[in-house]
């Protein structure tokens, strides 16, 4: 009886799940991108009614299971490409069964984003060497935090560190990869403007208003650049006239009693252009620590740029001015506020700068460019201590004449350029004046080819001849491969040099007293080799979720580095025995979800000299540092963001270690209407300071010996302000 009984139970069971058994069916399908026919992987396929969905694999195909009979929607979506809808009803026809479905790019999704640093016509994504950039809103938010200068806009990049090298004036430079700020070229359109005596403050003298993206190449760039690009190059392009004319109005206000006042103007008209950028910062002496020595120095601030451009046919030309003139006082608070007693200790930097730019591009058909460019800079600085004046002028150009041919699957582009540079020291005692007067003239030939539709390579070549210091042979390889939509392979090399330099991070902290010159006889250019690794990758987790990764690999060596050595009273450069060598990775990882985005950044930067034998840290790099920018974006409506940077201990120059610590700070930016927002940051918001936690000085305030600034100084600040634009 009992068998009878679960006999009848398993036939009613089955009787009962039969028909659903039955009702279960397939989806299969293959997709591919409609213009190359390959296969997509990564392509999420989803059925909004069932919440079922999966991905494709590497073949482009896609299997989902357990589809009831009856009527659905289908969704295939992929970034970057038009989202596919589509309704299918189960059991499906012969007909309709292992599809195949072409995905075609989104113009309004991609943003496509052409490379100016190589001086090719690809687009970032078809570079073979790798190219960083901060654009659109992006820069927007960047510039929102710090409207008066470039610092924080760099300093939150992967294995980027903007390094302060004054503890009362705030004078800054940038260090890639943990190598020093001399090793990195600045651009500003492709041109050198910000070096040598002004390297100091270069950073901090550059607003971004006028910035159309800013471009950012790490490891050795000298093919098209020349000496001084081996940690990599930061390229500032400008905006240029649109059709549609621009007006635009940054005004920003600081807790500490800063002010930033940017305006900038474009337009076209007709046969020419026209582009204005103007600025006045002030900062007011802020001693948060109540020590009685400025953060934040007080300083005046004024940068007028204005260019022309003509559109003449086939031949477009620009030419422009840069005026900056700045006073900038830090040091003991009581000076600031004008007591003038004897002891007193401040430092002064009085800087004016002019500089011109000149740019010429003749098309002689759809494939032949000729390029003719020049910059002309006049900086003059003096700076000024108890007891001690440094003063000088630096008058540098650069010249350069190049032309590019491109073809269907290759492109060539080969130029000569000059540069010129001499420095006229008008104070200072100690010795010698660090006069000097170089030149160099150049050669380079690159060429990009498409190997196949998965390799391209990228080759260049360099002969410089310096006045000074011989001839340098200089040659490059990027090669890519991409061999899915979802994956990108870059690995690249090169060599580069560095010809010696009184201009160095070391220099500007003593103000460069008593510095012997450069003894030309005895030194030699520093020579570097290296090479990058870089691996990224994305694809869509659900159909509303994407990830996208970078995951770069590093290695550099400077034989013969420049350093800066205590000889009797004063100073001289060496060249010891040995090399300077930077290793390791830097990881990228970007996730977003609806209006949701969440960045996190790591960098491990094993920066080392080798000198006599003997091995030691290099001084303040943080080996290890996190960043972390979680950001909620309603598009053109209004964004909120909060971020968060750590930095690990970093080996001081006295030979004791700093501390680690963390930054956090919150960004808001909100639209109010077409032509006006208004934006509130809370920047450093726990107060992280070194002054909190360490010291900045030994002896007394009045004849303070610094020692090495590793963390912000200026705390806690608040600022906020609003943007028109017409």
């Amino acid at each position: 009886m009992i068998t009878l009984l679960r006999y009848l139970c398993f036939a009613t069971l089955l009787s009962a799940i039969g028909p659903v058994l039955n009702a279960q069916h397939v989806f299969e399908a293959k997709i591919i991108d409609r213009q190359s026919q390959e296969p997509l992987t990564g392509v999420t396929v989803f059925f909004p009614e069932l919440d079922k969905g999966n991905v494709s694999g590497v073949d482009g195909k896609v299997r989902i299971t357990g589809i009831p009979s009856g009527s659905f929607r289908i969704t295939i979506s992929y970034v970057g490409y038009e989202t596919l809808s589509l309704e299918r009803n189960f059991p499906l026809p012969a007909s309709q069964q292992n599809e195949t479905f072409a995905l075609s790019y989104s113009e309004e999704e991609m943003e496509v984003i052409f490379v100016n640093s190589t001086r090719s016509s690809r687009t970032i994504e078809d570079s073979p060497t790798r190219v960083e950039f901060i654009a659109g809103e992006e820069l927007s938010e960047k510039g929102n935090m710090k409207p008066g200068d470039i610092r924080m806009l760099l300093n939150e990049s992967t294995g980027v560190q903007t390094q302060q090298t004054s503890a009362t004036s705030y004078n800054s430079s940038i260090r890639i990869q943990g190598l020093d700020g001399k090793y990195t070229q600045l651009l500003r359109d492709g041109l050198p403007l910000y070096s040598g005596y002004s390297g100091g403050l270069s950073l901090m003298q550059i607003a971004p208003l006028d910035l159309k993206q800013v471009e950012l190449i790490k490891g050795a760039s000298s093919t098209l650049y020349g000496g001084g690009a081996i940690a990599g190059l930061v390229n500032l392009i400008s905006k240029t006239p649109e059709d549609e004319p621009e007006l635009s109005f940054m005004l920003n206000g600081t807790s500490a009693l800063g002010l930033d006042a940017s305006t900038f103007y474009s337009q076209k008209y007709g046969k020419t252009g026209a582009t204005v950028f103007a600025s006045y910062n002030h900062g007011t002496a802020y001693d948060p620590a109540g020590i009685g020595l400025s953060a934040i120095p007080e300083f005046d601030r004024f940068t007028l740029n204005p260019r022309l451009f003509l559109y003449l046919g086939k031949t477009t030309l620009n030419f422009g001015l840069n005026l900056t003139t700045e006073d900038r006082l830090g040091g003991n608070t009581d000076y600031i506020e004008g007591e003038r007693s004897a002891g007193l200790y401040f430092e002064r930097n009085e800087t004016d700068r002019i500089s011109s730019l000149f740019q010429l591009q003749h098309r002689f058909n759809d494939r032949s460019v000729l390029t003719l460019k020049n910059s002309s800079s006049l900086f003059d600085r003096t700076i000024t201590i108890p007891d001690y004046i440094f003063a000088g002028s630096q008058f540098s150009s650069f010249s350069e004449a190049n032309i590019s041919i491109t073809g269907s699957e290759t492109e060539w582009i080969a130029g000569l350029n000059l540069w010129t540079d001499r420095f006229d020291q008008t104070q200072g005692a100690g010795g010698e004046p660090l006069d000097f007067t170089d030149a160099t003239i150049g050669t380079f030939l690159q060429n990009t080819s498409s190997l196949s539709r998965i390799w391209t390579l990228e080759t260049g070549f360099r002969f410089d001849k310096h006045s000074e210091y011989g001839s340098f042979v200089l040659p490059r390889l990027s090669l890519m491969a991409e061999p899915s939509q979802q994956l990108t392979l870059r690995l690249g090399g090169g060599l580069g040099y560095k010809v010696p330099t009184v201009f160095s991070e070391d220099a500007e902290r003593i103000q460069f007293q008593n510095i012997q010159p450069l003894d030309t006889r005895l030194l030699e250019a520093e020579r570097s080799a290296g090479g990058n690794f870089d691996i990224n990758y994305r694809f869509p987790v659900t159909d509303e979720i994407t990830m996208s990764s970078n995951v770069l690999f590093f290695y550099t060596r400077i034989q013969d580095p420049l350093v800066l050595s205590a000889a009797g009273s004063g100073y001289e450069y060496i060249q010891p025995d040995g090399f300077v060598d930077t290793k390791g990775v830097e990881v990228n990882l970007k996730w977003t979800y609806r209006d949701l985005k969440l960045f996190v950044g790591y960098t491990n930067a094993n920066v080392q000299q080798h000198y006599n034998g003997e091995t030691s840290e290099f001084p303040l790099v943080a080996r290890h540092r996190l960043n972390n920018v979680l950001m909620y974006e309603k598009h053109e409506n209004f964004w909120i963001g909060l971020e968060a940077y750590f930095f690990s201990p970093q080996q001081l120059n006295d030979g004791s270690e700093g501390r680690s610590y963390w930054i956090t700070g919150v960004m808001t930016e909100k639209v109010l209407s077409e032509n006006l927002s208004v934006f509130l940051n809370f920047e450093n918001f726990l107060d992280t300071r070194q002054t909190a936690f360490d010291s900045i000085y030994t002896g007394s305030i009045d004849q303070p010996q610094f020692r090495d600034i590793y963390a912000p100084v200026d705390g806690f600040v608040i600022n906020g302000g609003i943007k028109l634009k017409w």
